[in-house]
Protein backbone atom coordinates (compact mmCIF):
# COMPACT_ATOMS: atom_id res chain seq x y z
CA UNK A 1 0.00 0.00 0.00
CA UNK A 2 1.52 3.55 -0.95
CA UNK A 3 2.37 5.80 2.13
CA UNK A 4 -0.21 8.13 2.91
CA UNK A 5 1.35 11.99 2.82
CA UNK A 6 1.01 14.17 5.97
CA UNK A 7 0.03 17.72 5.44
CA UNK A 8 2.17 20.30 7.56
CA UNK A 9 -0.06 21.50 10.83
CA UNK A 10 -0.54 25.18 9.72
CA UNK A 11 -1.69 24.31 5.69
CA UNK A 12 -3.74 21.89 7.50
CA UNK A 13 -5.27 24.58 9.66
CA UNK A 14 -5.95 26.94 6.90
CA UNK A 15 -7.64 24.70 4.07
CA UNK A 16 -10.11 24.17 7.44
CA UNK A 17 -10.42 27.22 8.44
CA UNK A 18 -10.79 27.85 4.56
CA UNK A 19 -13.57 24.94 4.16
CA UNK A 20 -15.79 26.56 7.52
CA UNK A 21 -15.58 29.92 6.26
CA UNK A 22 -17.07 28.68 2.48
CA UNK A 23 -19.65 26.76 4.16
CA UNK A 24 -20.84 29.71 5.82
CA UNK A 25 -21.01 31.47 2.57
CA UNK A 26 -17.78 33.77 3.32
CA UNK A 27 -14.74 32.52 1.57
CA UNK A 28 -11.78 34.20 1.98
CA UNK A 29 -10.70 36.57 -0.50
CA UNK A 30 -6.84 34.77 -0.95
CA UNK A 31 -5.81 32.09 0.51
CA UNK A 32 -2.33 31.62 2.02
CA UNK A 33 0.36 29.32 -0.19
CA UNK A 34 1.62 27.34 3.03
CA UNK A 35 4.31 25.48 0.16
CA UNK A 36 7.45 27.39 -1.18
CA UNK A 37 7.06 27.80 -4.38
CA UNK A 38 4.97 31.17 -4.32
CA UNK A 39 2.06 31.31 -6.15
CA UNK A 40 0.24 28.04 -5.26
CA UNK A 41 -2.32 27.50 -2.90
CA UNK A 42 -0.54 23.92 -2.43
CA UNK A 43 0.03 22.78 1.19
CA UNK A 44 3.41 21.30 2.21
CA UNK A 45 3.70 17.96 2.63
CA UNK A 46 6.17 16.44 5.40
CA UNK A 47 6.97 12.93 3.95
CA UNK A 48 6.67 13.06 0.42
CA UNK A 49 9.89 12.31 -1.86
CA UNK A 50 10.02 12.87 -5.53
CA UNK A 51 12.70 11.94 -7.39
CA UNK A 52 14.60 12.22 -10.86
CA UNK A 53 17.06 10.46 -13.21
CA UNK A 54 18.23 11.62 -16.36
CA UNK A 55 19.64 10.07 -19.31
CA UNK A 56 22.92 10.20 -20.66
CA UNK A 57 22.54 13.67 -21.51
CA UNK A 58 22.73 15.50 -17.93
CA UNK A 59 20.20 18.11 -16.54
CA UNK A 60 22.09 20.65 -17.88
CA UNK A 61 21.94 19.47 -21.65
CA UNK A 62 19.37 22.59 -22.65
CA UNK A 63 16.83 20.68 -23.88
CA UNK A 64 14.84 17.88 -22.59
CA UNK A 65 16.76 16.69 -19.10
CA UNK A 66 16.56 20.14 -18.13
CA UNK A 67 12.84 20.40 -18.78
CA UNK A 68 11.81 18.03 -16.94
CA UNK A 69 14.17 18.58 -14.21
CA UNK A 70 12.80 22.04 -13.87
CA UNK A 71 9.23 20.57 -14.01
CA UNK A 72 9.81 18.44 -11.08
CA UNK A 73 11.84 20.96 -9.07
CA UNK A 74 9.09 23.53 -9.18
CA UNK A 75 6.59 21.12 -8.42
CA UNK A 76 8.68 19.71 -4.96
CA UNK A 77 9.16 23.39 -3.75
CA UNK A 78 5.68 24.14 -4.04
CA UNK A 79 5.27 21.06 -1.96
CA UNK A 80 7.99 22.03 0.39
CA UNK A 81 9.89 18.87 0.05
CA UNK A 82 13.52 18.62 -1.42
CA UNK A 83 13.53 17.01 -4.73
CA UNK A 84 16.37 13.89 -5.10
CA UNK A 85 18.01 13.73 -8.23
CA UNK A 86 20.56 11.39 -10.36
CA UNK A 87 22.31 11.76 -13.29
CA UNK A 88 22.92 9.30 -15.48
CA UNK A 89 26.93 9.44 -17.62
CA UNK A 90 25.73 6.54 -19.76
CA UNK A 91 23.19 3.50 -20.62
CA UNK A 92 24.70 1.26 -17.88
CA UNK A 93 23.80 4.30 -14.80
CA UNK A 94 20.06 3.52 -15.75
CA UNK A 95 19.47 0.55 -13.51
CA UNK A 96 21.86 1.76 -10.86
CA UNK A 97 20.40 4.66 -10.09
CA UNK A 98 16.76 3.67 -10.22
CA UNK A 99 17.52 1.59 -7.60
CA UNK A 100 19.28 3.57 -5.73
CA UNK A 101 16.71 6.18 -5.34
CA UNK A 102 14.22 3.12 -4.75
CA UNK A 103 16.81 2.81 -1.76
CA UNK A 104 16.22 6.36 -0.65
CA UNK A 105 12.22 5.98 -0.35
CA UNK A 106 11.16 7.73 -3.26
CA UNK A 107 7.33 8.23 -3.50
CA UNK A 108 7.49 8.96 -7.31
CA UNK A 109 10.91 8.66 -9.76
CA UNK A 110 10.26 10.90 -13.20
CA UNK A 111 12.77 9.42 -15.65
CA UNK A 112 13.44 11.60 -18.36
CA UNK A 113 13.79 10.09 -21.95
CA UNK A 114 12.60 7.46 -24.10
CA UNK A 115 16.38 5.45 -23.50
CA UNK A 116 14.95 5.04 -19.79
CA UNK A 117 11.95 2.95 -20.90
CA UNK A 118 13.31 -0.62 -19.99
CA UNK A 119 14.92 -0.02 -16.89
CA UNK A 120 11.69 2.11 -15.62
CA UNK A 121 9.37 -0.71 -16.45
CA UNK A 122 11.81 -2.88 -14.93
CA UNK A 123 11.90 -1.31 -11.67
CA UNK A 124 7.91 -0.30 -11.84
CA UNK A 125 7.32 -4.36 -11.89
CA UNK A 126 9.73 -4.73 -9.22
CA UNK A 127 8.02 -1.99 -7.03
CA UNK A 128 4.53 -1.53 -7.65
CA UNK A 129 4.37 0.88 -4.64
CA UNK A 130 6.35 3.33 -6.62
CA UNK A 131 4.56 5.77 -8.65
CA UNK A 132 6.61 6.32 -11.92
CA UNK A 133 6.63 9.26 -14.96
CA UNK A 134 8.12 8.00 -18.09
CA UNK A 135 8.94 10.99 -19.91
CA UNK A 136 8.45 10.53 -23.83
CA UNK A 137 8.01 6.86 -24.02
CA UNK A 138 4.51 4.94 -23.44
CA UNK A 139 5.73 2.42 -21.77
CA UNK A 140 4.02 0.39 -24.06
CA UNK A 141 4.56 -3.07 -25.24
CA UNK A 142 8.45 -2.57 -26.38
CA UNK A 143 11.52 -0.38 -25.61
CA UNK A 144 10.72 1.51 -28.58
CA UNK A 145 8.11 3.39 -28.01
CA UNK A 146 6.18 2.24 -31.50
CA UNK A 147 3.02 0.22 -30.42
CA UNK A 148 1.44 2.78 -28.14
CA UNK A 149 -2.32 1.84 -27.07
CA UNK A 150 -3.00 3.83 -24.51
CA UNK A 151 -1.79 1.36 -21.44
CA UNK A 152 1.29 1.09 -20.27
CA UNK A 153 3.03 -2.41 -19.58
CA UNK A 154 3.15 -1.60 -15.71
CA UNK A 155 0.45 -0.45 -13.99
CA UNK A 156 2.40 2.31 -12.47
CA UNK A 157 3.83 3.96 -15.08
CA UNK A 158 2.28 7.42 -16.38
CA UNK A 159 4.09 8.36 -19.41
CA UNK A 160 4.12 11.64 -20.82
CA UNK A 161 3.98 12.05 -24.40
CA UNK A 162 4.20 14.79 -26.84
CA UNK A 163 2.58 14.96 -30.65
CA UNK A 164 5.44 17.12 -31.77
CA UNK A 165 4.86 16.19 -35.02
CA UNK A 166 1.99 18.67 -35.11
CA UNK A 167 4.14 21.43 -33.97
CA UNK A 168 7.14 20.45 -36.42
CA UNK A 169 4.43 20.96 -39.09
CA UNK A 170 4.41 24.53 -38.09
CA UNK A 171 8.14 24.46 -37.87
CA UNK A 172 8.42 22.86 -41.62
CA UNK A 173 6.30 25.54 -43.03
CA UNK A 174 7.90 28.36 -41.59
CA UNK A 175 11.16 27.00 -42.76
CA UNK A 176 9.66 25.85 -46.36
CA UNK A 177 8.83 29.79 -46.68
CA UNK A 178 12.17 31.08 -45.18
CA UNK A 179 14.20 29.22 -47.62
CA UNK A 180 16.04 30.81 -50.09
CA UNK A 181 17.77 27.70 -51.89
CA UNK A 182 14.31 25.48 -51.48
CA UNK A 183 16.22 22.70 -49.63
CA UNK A 184 15.73 22.85 -46.44
CA UNK A 185 17.45 19.57 -44.30
CA UNK A 186 17.29 18.01 -41.05
CA UNK A 187 19.13 14.73 -39.29
CA UNK A 188 18.55 12.97 -35.93
CA UNK A 189 20.71 11.10 -33.10
CA UNK A 190 18.99 7.67 -33.62
CA UNK A 191 15.94 6.84 -35.22
CA UNK A 192 14.11 6.26 -32.24
CA UNK A 193 10.33 7.21 -32.35
CA UNK A 194 10.41 10.16 -30.54
CA UNK A 195 13.38 12.04 -32.57
CA UNK A 196 11.41 11.07 -36.02
CA UNK A 197 8.45 12.26 -34.98
CA UNK A 198 9.84 15.72 -35.51
CA UNK A 199 11.61 14.96 -39.14
CA UNK A 200 8.10 13.83 -40.17
CA UNK A 201 6.14 16.80 -39.22
CA UNK A 202 8.65 19.32 -40.52
CA UNK A 203 8.55 17.23 -43.22
CA UNK A 204 5.22 17.04 -43.99
CA UNK A 205 4.63 21.10 -42.80
CA UNK A 206 7.62 21.75 -45.99
CA UNK A 207 5.65 19.68 -48.32
CA UNK A 208 2.19 21.11 -47.94
CA UNK A 209 3.61 24.30 -47.87
CA UNK A 210 4.84 23.68 -51.11
CA UNK A 211 1.46 22.06 -51.86
CA UNK A 212 -0.24 25.21 -51.15
CA UNK A 213 2.06 28.03 -52.57
CA UNK A 214 3.24 25.88 -55.66
CA UNK A 215 6.46 26.44 -55.32
CA UNK A 216 9.64 23.47 -55.15
CA UNK A 217 10.93 23.02 -51.89
CA UNK A 218 13.00 20.02 -51.27
CA UNK A 219 13.06 17.84 -47.97
CA UNK A 220 16.62 16.35 -47.31
CA UNK A 221 17.86 14.01 -44.32
CA UNK A 222 14.71 11.82 -43.92
CA UNK A 223 12.34 10.25 -46.51
CA UNK A 224 9.68 9.46 -43.98
CA UNK A 225 11.75 5.78 -43.12
CA UNK A 226 15.64 6.52 -43.68
CA UNK A 227 17.91 9.27 -43.04
CA UNK A 228 20.75 10.96 -41.76
CA UNK A 229 21.83 9.92 -38.48
CA UNK A 230 24.63 10.69 -35.81
CA UNK A 231 24.31 7.20 -33.62
CA UNK A 232 24.03 9.02 -30.91
CA UNK A 233 23.17 12.41 -28.30
CA UNK A 234 26.46 13.86 -28.29
CA UNK A 235 27.54 16.79 -29.19
CA UNK A 236 30.80 15.30 -30.89
CA UNK A 237 32.39 14.76 -34.62
CA UNK A 238 29.34 12.50 -35.85
CA UNK A 239 27.04 15.44 -34.91
CA UNK A 240 29.45 17.94 -36.74
CA UNK A 241 30.01 16.20 -39.69
CA UNK A 242 26.43 14.79 -40.30
CA UNK A 243 24.64 18.39 -40.21
CA UNK A 244 27.85 19.41 -42.92
CA UNK A 245 26.80 16.91 -45.32
CA UNK A 246 22.74 17.77 -44.87
CA UNK A 247 24.04 21.64 -45.57
CA UNK A 248 26.53 20.60 -48.44
CA UNK A 249 22.90 19.77 -50.32
CA UNK A 250 22.60 23.37 -50.40
CA UNK A 251 20.49 23.60 -47.08
CA UNK A 252 19.51 26.90 -46.02
CA UNK A 253 17.64 25.63 -43.10
CA UNK A 254 18.46 22.54 -40.92
CA UNK A 255 16.87 20.79 -37.97
CA UNK A 256 19.12 18.71 -35.52
CA UNK A 257 16.87 16.63 -33.72
CA UNK A 258 18.64 14.51 -30.38
CA UNK A 259 19.66 17.09 -27.36
CA UNK A 260 23.09 18.63 -27.39
CA UNK A 261 23.70 17.67 -31.67
CA UNK A 262 22.53 20.58 -32.32
CA UNK A 263 26.40 21.87 -31.45
CA UNK A 264 27.32 19.84 -33.94
CA UNK A 265 25.17 22.01 -36.65
CA UNK A 266 26.26 25.19 -35.22
CA UNK A 267 30.13 24.59 -35.76
CA UNK A 268 29.02 23.35 -39.64
CA UNK A 269 26.82 26.57 -39.64
CA UNK A 270 29.77 28.47 -38.88
CA UNK A 271 32.65 26.59 -40.79
CA UNK A 272 30.33 27.31 -43.97
CA UNK A 273 30.30 30.78 -44.06
CA UNK A 274 26.75 31.03 -45.66
CA UNK A 275 23.47 32.63 -44.44
CA UNK A 276 22.25 29.33 -42.86
CA UNK A 277 19.04 28.92 -39.86
CA UNK A 278 18.83 26.66 -37.74
CA UNK A 279 15.53 25.24 -35.53
CA UNK A 280 15.50 23.55 -32.07
CA UNK A 281 13.59 21.22 -30.53
CA UNK A 282 11.92 20.54 -26.68
CA UNK A 283 12.92 23.42 -25.20
CA UNK A 284 13.33 27.93 -26.95
CA UNK A 285 16.96 27.23 -28.01
CA UNK A 286 16.93 30.94 -28.52
CA UNK A 287 16.55 31.18 -24.60
CA UNK A 288 18.10 28.13 -22.77
CA UNK A 289 21.48 28.53 -24.98
CA UNK A 290 22.16 32.56 -26.04
CA UNK A 291 25.00 31.36 -28.27
CA UNK A 292 22.53 30.17 -30.85
CA UNK A 293 20.52 33.56 -31.42
CA UNK A 294 21.81 34.74 -34.29
CA UNK A 295 21.03 30.65 -36.10
CA UNK A 296 17.62 29.85 -34.27
CA UNK A 297 14.95 30.86 -36.86
CA UNK A 298 12.26 29.28 -33.87
CA UNK A 299 12.59 25.90 -31.49
CA UNK A 300 9.80 23.00 -31.77
CA UNK A 301 8.51 23.08 -28.24
CA UNK A 302 7.76 19.76 -25.75
CA UNK A 303 5.64 21.26 -23.13
CA UNK A 304 7.47 19.15 -20.56
CA UNK A 305 8.34 21.12 -17.38
CA UNK A 306 4.54 21.95 -17.20
CA UNK A 307 3.35 17.96 -17.74
CA UNK A 308 6.39 17.16 -14.82
CA UNK A 309 5.32 19.78 -12.85
CA UNK A 310 1.71 18.75 -12.90
CA UNK A 311 2.28 15.09 -12.97
CA UNK A 312 4.86 15.18 -9.66
CA UNK A 313 2.54 17.84 -8.01
CA UNK A 314 -0.69 15.24 -8.02
CA UNK A 315 1.49 12.67 -6.77
CA UNK A 316 1.91 14.74 -3.96
CA UNK A 317 -1.16 15.62 -3.24
CA UNK A 318 -2.65 12.36 -3.42
CA UNK A 319 -4.32 13.25 -6.58
CA UNK A 320 -1.95 10.98 -9.18
CA UNK A 321 -3.39 9.06 -12.00
CA UNK A 322 -1.84 6.89 -14.28
CA UNK A 323 -3.53 7.72 -18.24
CA UNK A 324 -0.86 8.76 -20.64
CA UNK A 325 -0.53 12.10 -21.29
CA UNK A 326 -0.73 13.39 -24.48
CA UNK A 327 0.90 16.98 -25.64
CA UNK A 328 -1.10 18.51 -28.66
CA UNK A 329 -1.13 22.19 -30.32
CA UNK A 330 -4.77 21.78 -29.05
CA UNK A 331 -3.44 21.51 -25.44
CA UNK A 332 -0.78 23.68 -25.21
CA UNK A 333 1.50 20.91 -24.95
CA UNK A 334 3.65 21.28 -28.09
CA UNK A 335 4.32 24.33 -30.05
CA UNK A 336 6.81 26.80 -31.55
CA UNK A 337 8.69 29.86 -30.36
CA UNK A 338 8.86 32.82 -31.60
CA UNK A 339 11.00 34.50 -34.02
CA UNK A 340 13.10 36.40 -32.02
CA UNK A 341 15.78 37.98 -33.93
CA UNK A 342 14.33 36.52 -37.37
CA UNK A 343 11.49 38.45 -36.66
CA UNK A 344 12.13 41.04 -39.23
CA UNK A 345 13.82 38.68 -41.66
CA UNK A 346 10.54 36.51 -42.49
CA UNK A 347 7.78 37.29 -44.40
CA UNK A 348 5.20 39.71 -43.01
CA UNK A 349 2.36 37.39 -43.66
CA UNK A 350 4.14 34.30 -42.21
CA UNK A 351 2.49 34.61 -38.86
CA UNK A 352 -1.18 34.54 -40.05
CA UNK A 353 -0.39 31.88 -42.20
CA UNK A 354 0.87 29.91 -39.31
CA UNK A 355 -2.12 30.87 -37.05
CA UNK A 356 -4.11 29.64 -40.42
CA UNK A 357 -2.31 26.33 -40.52
CA UNK A 358 -2.67 25.73 -36.57
CA UNK A 359 -6.08 25.84 -36.54
CA UNK A 360 -6.32 23.59 -39.48
CA UNK A 361 -3.95 21.06 -37.78
CA UNK A 362 -6.40 21.23 -34.41
CA UNK A 363 -9.88 20.87 -36.31
CA UNK A 364 -8.08 17.99 -38.41
CA UNK A 365 -8.86 19.44 -41.94
CA UNK A 366 -4.99 19.21 -41.99
CA UNK A 367 -3.56 15.77 -41.50
CA UNK A 368 -0.38 15.08 -39.58
CA UNK A 369 0.97 11.78 -39.54
CA UNK A 370 2.95 10.52 -36.17
CA UNK A 371 3.27 7.12 -34.51
CA UNK A 372 1.09 9.04 -31.70
CA UNK A 373 -2.18 9.70 -34.40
Amino acid sequence: MKKSRKVVASGLVSLLAAATLAACGDAPEEETNTGTGGGSETPAVSDFLPCIVSDAGGFDDKSFNQLGYEGAKQAADELGVELKDVESNSENDYGPNLESLVGEGCDVIVTVGFALASATKESAAANPDIEYVLIDDSADGGEDGQTFDGKADEANIKPLLYNTAEAAFLAGYAAADYTKTGTVGTYGGMPFPTVTIFMDGFKQGAEYYAKEKKKDVEVVGWDGKNGSFTGGFEANEAATSTAKQILDQDVDVILPVGGPIYQGAITAIEDSGKDIAMLGVDADLYETDPATQPYVLTSILKGMKVSTYEAVLAAGKDEFDFAPYIGTLENGGVDIAPFHEFEDKVNPELESELETVRAGIIDGSIEVKSYLG
